[in-house]
């Protein structure tokens, strides 16, 4: 038996025996754990695999132990990553900075850092947003405004961001700020983080369409940034931006993955929603059978597109592990599946027909209430972690190598 077929036995036999059955189904809504100062638990068998696989490094498996990592090599990770797929298991925490900004922080940050900011992120001690977005700075984040001047042992911060996901419930945040005005865009940024609750910090929530809404607007006003929290070389933050980037349209990318399962399987729906295949007819409903066998089958071809995307980023992630420019493919990833997942949802409204225009009531069943708002959500991530016109224009820059076209004047 080689190295690596004992290691999946291993690891095998240590989530069967650790993850808790009830932590091997499709997470409810608002049931992820996100980590932080203010962790809270649903039950005791979610705390207990969060613990465990706390206290086994697996939180960052890939990461070094010293920095509280499980130091396994990426072959290992891959096997860790197919055997919790295999037995369903939970992400037993999510935390966007082990995500995102941790890889950027064992590339560029200082041994402190990497001390004092990888830690607690491998723990589930501290929650992480991210500071990119602005008003006026979205696609073309290089526009951004906000400020960081320095004042000698500190910077002093003044501006906005906008579209923070959970900024009213992260503890730190990692943002893009403007340390030199003079210079080119792209060459006058630089990459800080800061606790958030920094005196000068206002956070507010934003409403969506959908009723529901992790986005907020942070302002700062006068906010002191020690200048040990600089991540990286001072006015070289755009280098830094786009490798996190990078890492944050492939955590994008597995929003229908094991990790961040949707929670509403298309067959299962369209089992309950369609009649049986075969099933006698009225002369009454006769009319609709043809619409019935055309939803049947556009459900199966996008089931069969969900199966193949998640073999697709298997395949990619052994891929990625070789590269050292990834970009285009975590932009594909990043586009095909927040296309995938916004087509998915009209197939479903379509599957429900009128019990699909539900927005509350007793009528509506809960899981019918919650897919008309997700269905509305589906647009937005086809924006979060970088529109699918942004994306586009990175595969054919990064991928297919086209030529920029010459703007009109």
């Amino acid at each position: 038996m080689s190295t690596i077929d004992e290691f999946r036995k291993e690891v095998r036999a240590w989530l069967e025996a650790n993850c808790p059955p009830a932590m091997r189904t499709p997470t409810p809504d608002g049931a992820l754990i996100f980590g932080g100062r203010k962790l809270s638990f649903q039950s005791d068998d979610q705390r207990l695999w969060f613990e465990r696989m706390r206290d086994k490094g697996w939180f960052a498996p890939d990461w070094p132990a010293e920095y509280g990592g499980g130091g396994l090599s990426a072959e290992q990770t891959a096997v860790l990553e197919a055997e919790m797929r295999r037995l369903h298991c939970r992400p037993a925490q999510i935390n966007l900075g082990i995500w995102m900004l941790g890889p950027v922080i064992l590339e560029f940050g200082t041994e402190e850092q990497k001390q004092a900011l990888l830690k607690p992120m491998t723990r589930g001690e501290i929650r992480w947003c991210q500071g990119f977005s602005e008003p006026n700075a979205g696609s073309d984040l290089a526009s951004l405004k906000t400020s960081a001047v320095d004042q000698g042992d500190h910077f002093l911060v003044n501006g906005t961001k906008i579209w923070t996901s959970y900024g009213d419930k992260s503890d730190w945040m990692y943002a893009l700020v403007r340390t030199d005005p003079a210079a080119p865009k792209h060459q006058g940024i630089s990459l800080i983080v800061l606790d958030m609750q920094s005196p000068g910090i206002t956070v507010t929530p934003i409403d969506l369409i959908s009723g529901k809404s992790s986005f907020c607007q942070v302002f700062f006003d006068n906010v002191n940034v020690p200048k040990g929290q600089l991540i990286g070389p001072l006015h070289g933050g755009w280098t830094l931006a786009k490798a996190l980037l990078q890492h944050e349209r492939r955590a994008m990318s597995k929003f229908g993955e094991f990790s961040l399962p949707t929670h509403f399987d298309l067959m299962s729906l369209a089992e309950r929603y369609l009649p049986p295949v075969g099933a006698a007819t009225s002369a009454a409903t006769s009319a609709a059978a043809p619409a019935d066998i055309a939803l049947r089958a556009r459900a199966v071809a996008m089931s069969m597109e969900e199966h193949s995307y998640t073999l697709t980023v298997q395949r990619m992630g052994e891929e990625m592990r070789a590269r050292q420019n990834v970009s285009g493919l975590m932009s594909i990833m990043k586009l095909v599946h927040s296309e995938q997942e916004k087509d998915k949802f009209e197939i479903l409204l379509d599957l429900m027909g009128h019990r699909a225009l539900g927005w509350e009531g007793d009528e509506f069943t809960e899981q019918e209430l919650a897919l008309s708002k997700a269905w509305l959500g589906s647009f937005a991530q086809t924006i979060a972690g970088g529109s699918s016109e942004v994306q586009l224009n990175v595969i054919a820059k990064r991928v297919l190598e086209l030529p920029e076209g010459k703007q009109s004047k």
